[in-house]
């Protein structure tokens, strides 16, 4: 299967260039990978760069969850993320990712310098 890029998942989500939503979903068609790197990254442009709120950022990523030809890294550790997110939003989606990864893991407690991180179940503040 072939991965995708951040800027690919851009085009899927906000369709703001024509052209390149056309050669995006062109080669996505036949199905593609997203790592979380590339998630996060793309978490990051919709909020720094599209200026997108928690819950417009939480519907995005479901929707490539529901992608029909996108397969994310660890898609239940993804999903477990996105309800916690959408349930306290004032912490990122990146922390609530790490997170749950560690979890998956077996590695926690996650130890942060993170206060509201540190507050979550799995989380020690160190």
């Amino acid at each position: 299967m072939r991965a995708v890029d951040t800027n690919v998942l851009v085009r899927l989500l906000t369709r703001d260039e024509s052209r390149q939503v056309a050669t995006a979903e062109a080669f996505v068609a036949g199905g593609a990978w997203v790592s979380h790197v590339v998630l996060v990254e793309t978490v990051w442009v919709l909020t720094a760069v599209y200026e997108l709120r928690a819950a417009s950022i939480a519907t995005a990523v479901e929707m490539l969850l529901n992608h029909q030809h996108l397969t994310l890294q660890d898609a239940d550790v993804v999903a477990a993320a996105l309800v916690r997110y959408r349930a306290q939003p004032r912490i990122t989606l990146s922390d609530y990712l790490v997170l749950e990864i560690a979890r998956k893991a077996g590695h926690v407690p996650l130890g942060t310098f993170d206060r509201q991180l540190a507050r979550l179940d799995g989380a020690q503040k160190l």
